[in-house]
Order: C-alpha cells, then sequence, then structure tokens
C-alpha cells in the first residue's frame, strides 16, 4: 500500500519500519477470513486489513489517536492469525506494537481505563502483588453479580482457592538426574507462578529427569509481554533488559543450551528480544539480546529434542489440544505438541477452528471482556465436538480461560508429558 510518512517521521526506526510493513500490505484481504474479531462482528474495522488503515491514517498524521481508532485497536487479541495467512508476509504484530505505542503517548483514556491498565501493569507481573491480590478477589467472587464489565470479569476469572506456592521453582538450581546432558534456563513466569505452580513443577521435574541442568536466576522475572501489549514499550523493556542480564550471566559462567519458557505468550515475546532491542544505543546490550532470542525455546520445542522415557502406565485418554496463539501464530510450533502426546500414549483430537483464539489473550479477558467470553464460548463449543477427556493447552491464559467455562480438567501438556514419563498424574486430574 502507499504510504506518506515525512522525511522526519522516517528518520525514527519505528516508523521507518512501520513503512516498510504498510507497504507490503496489497489488500487482498485473505487476513479477514481468519481474524477472530472480524469472524464476531463482521466490521471491516476490526479485521487485520481494517486495523492497518487505521493504523496507517493515526501514525501518518502526526496528531492524537483518534479515540475510534483506539477503540478497534483495542480490540485486536494480537493473536497474530493474520500473520499466518497472509501471503505476503505483513509484519502485523510489530506494526500493532507501533501502533499501541503511539496511542499510550497520544491519546489520553477515561479515567477508570487508566486506572484498570496501570493497576493491571503493576500487579499481574509481580507474583507476590498478584497473590495478594487473588485472595482479594477470591473473597469477592461471591459478590461478582453485583459488578459489571472489566470488574465482573476480574472476579470471574479468579479461583475459588489459592494453590500453595511452589517448592522447586523457588530453588535457584535444580541438578540433573543421573548424567548431566544439558543445561537451561527456565523462565517461570509471573502469574504462572500463583495461578498455576504445578506446571513450573512438572517441568523441572521433566527435564531433571532426562539429564537436564535446570537453572532459574532470581533476578529474571517479567518477559515484558504484558506492558509491551498495552502500549507501555518503556515497562516492557526494562523487564525485557533484566532478563536479558540476568540470562547472560548464566550463559556467560556456565553455559547454557537454552532458556526454556512453558508459557508460550511470554515465548514469543521473549523470541523478539533481539527485534525489541535492534535499535537499542548500547551495542552490547544489542547483542546480548540477539543471543538471548537465539537461545529462547518452548518448552514442547525442546522436549522433542530429547528422548522422552514413558513409563507405559498413563491410561489412553482422549486429549483435545488447544494450540495456543502465540504457539501456532506467534512461534509457528504446530505439531510438535501433538506429537509428544501421541508417542507418550495419549489420544489427540484436533480441535474445530483450532487456528481462533480462546479469548484470553493476556490481559483481553479483562480489558474486553464481552467479546472474550464470545470467543470462549465458540472455543468451548468446538472443544465439546471432540468429546474429550480433557484438554491440554501450552499456555497459562489459556488454560485458565477455557477452564472458566468447563467442567472437562484443562492441564499444560508438559504436565501430561511429567506424568507419561514417571511424575505424578497432574492436579487437575485427582
Amino acid at each position: 500500500m502507499k504510504t506518506e510518512f515525512s522525511i522526519l517521521q522516517l528518520a525514527d526506526p519505528k516508523f521507518s519500519r512501520s513503512n516498510g510493513i504498510l507497504r507490503a500490505c496489497v489488500h487482498c484481504g485473505f487476513c479477514t477470513a481468519t481474524c477472530p474479531t472480524y469472524l464476531e462482528l463482521g466490521d471491516e474495522r476490526d479485521s487485520p486489513r481494517g486495523r492497518i488503515y487505521l493504523m496507517q491514517q493515526m501514525l501518518e498524521s502526526g496528531l492524537p489517536a483518534p479515540a475510534s481508532t483506539v477503540t478497534h485497536i483495542d480490540r485486536c487479541l494480537s493473536c497474530l492469525s493474520c500473520m499466518t495467512t497472509c501471503p505476503s508476509g505483513v509484519d502485523y504484530m510489530h506494526l500493532v506494537e507501533h501502533g499501541r505505542d503511539y496511542i499510550e503517548e497520544t491519546y489520553k483514556r477515561p479515567l477508570f481505563d487508566r486506572l484498570l491498565r496501570s493497576t493491571l501493569g503493576i500487579v499481574l507481573p509481580r507474583p507476590k502483588l498478584f497473590r495478594l491480590a487473588l485472595f482479594g478477589a477470591i473473597l469477592a467472587r461471591p459478590f461478582a453479580g453485583f459488578f459489571k464489565g472489566p470488574l465482573r470479569a476480574m472476579l470471574e476469572m479468579a479461583p475459588r482457592k489459592m494453590r500453595p506456592a511452589s517448592l522447586l521453582d523457588a530453588q535457584p538450581r535444580h541438578p540433573a538426574a543421573g548424567e548431566k546432558t544439558m543445561r537451561a534456563v527456565l523462565m517461570t513466569g509471573c502469574a504462572q507462578t500463583v495461578l498455576a505452580p504445578e506446571i513450573n513443577d512438572a517441568t523441572i521435574r521433566l527435564l531433571t529427569r532426562h539429564g537436564v541442568e535446570v537453572v532459574i536466576p532470581k533476578s529474571a522475572g517479567c518477559c515484558g509481554a504484558l506492558p509491551l501489549h498495552m502500549g507501555k514499550e518503556t515497562d516492557a523493556l526494562k523487564f525485557a533488559r533484566a532478563n536479558i542480564l540476568a540470562w547472560t550471566a548464566e550463559l556467560e559462567g556456565g553455559g547454557l543450551d537454552a532458556i526454556l519458557i512453558n508459557t508460550s505468550g511470554c515465548g514469543t515475546t521473549v523470541k523478539d528480544y533481539g527485534a525489541l532491542f535492534a535499535h537499542d544505543p548500547d551495542p552490547a546490550l544489542r547483542e546480548k539480546a540477539a543471543r538471548i532470542a537465539a537461545l529462547a525455546s518452548d518448552i514442547s520445542e525442546f522436549a522433542g529434542k530429547l528422548t522422552l522415557r514413558t513409563s507405559g502406565d498413563v491410561p489412553p485418554l482422549k486429549i483435545a489440544y488447544h494450540s495456543a496463539c502465540s504457539l501456532q501464530h506467534g512461534q509457528q510450533i504446530r505439531n510438535e505438541p501433538k506429537a509428544l502426546l501421541v508417542a507418550a500414549g495419549f489420544a489427540v483430537a484436533d480441535i474445530p477452528e483450532s487456528h481462533i483464539c480462546c479469548g484470553s489473550a493476556g490481559t483481553y479477558n479483562l480489558l474486553q471482556p464481552e467479546l472474550s467470553a464470545r470467543l470462549k464460548q465458540r472455543k468451548i463449543a468446538n472443544i465439546s465436538k471432540t468429546a474429550p477427556d480433557l484438554v491440554a493447552a501450552g499456555n497459562i491464559g489459556c488454560i485458565a480461560q477455557i477452564a472458566s467455562g468447563m467442567d472437562l480438567p484443562v492441564v499444560h501438556t508438559v504436565e501430561l508429558l511429567d506424568w507419561a514419563t514417571g511424575g505424578p498424574k497432574p492436579p487437575a486430574l485427582t
């Protein structure tokens, strides 16, 4: 598409990159067929093609973002299904990140919206604060019906009881059982450590059982995805920089074969650290960011390189495998998790419309609860068509979203792999 950025705008690396992305779009409209919000709302402005037009006009103008444009950009899930579909290779992910950053800089949101986003940006990336907030939400959950919108969504998403903290991911080092063949960092995540600590426990057991030494640097934390998706790039860069420095210290101190991530939304962001810091004034930091991004690996991606020793003791359960958007579209990992589950002795069913988002999308189910609920019901209806015994997924957001609308157990893929190789039965199945 034709663009008309000024020379001054193009001197900015963000605008220069967005200009190239916009010019790659040929308006073919293939993206509309796989966009969840367009399928639900039928509004061109809620399709990738429509949002690309809106962002072009907004960025070229140099004026504060119009409220109408903000509405449609906010409705984007960042599921990246459009990037999988696009025949022209349009880099929608980086364009919408720029659009959100521009909105944050130029648009003043209503007071409640500002407070909500600030609260989420402060609480969710910090497990201690999040745990404290969850205690309050659990107490208030019975009164959710008295609220509406995001407040009601937050209370309804709260678990009915708090999970005990993990005893494993609090330890900085986990030696391999037997001969050590590899050494890897495990990113323990933010919300996941509070909502489902059993996922990290299963990951550590699976890895150490198969000869991998696991290290968990205490100075590492949030990957930066949550603030990045809310347009708070400065906050995202602070989190990412802390991780890069912590993981580089492990890389240079004892060597690393991988940086393992069992929350696919985080994995998509960590794998993009090289691009995120591509124009940082510090060349050493740019080099470190690129090295870290190259080492990042989803747990299912890494487990496929191991020779998993299955026990043969698990029942032949039928599993509906939900492929998280950040895994199948963001990282282009589709078949590896299913192949691992089949090799472990499970029957895996393909979910209809598997490319369509479940509506979780980080904080989306809290900021856009009505549309998120529609997508959740669509996903649950498709899962039910497979008549499974349980659901497996590789992202805590998807797990919490789907579990909130189904009676079936919903577990992380790594919990099933741990069980199949001699670990305990996942808590959700007991």
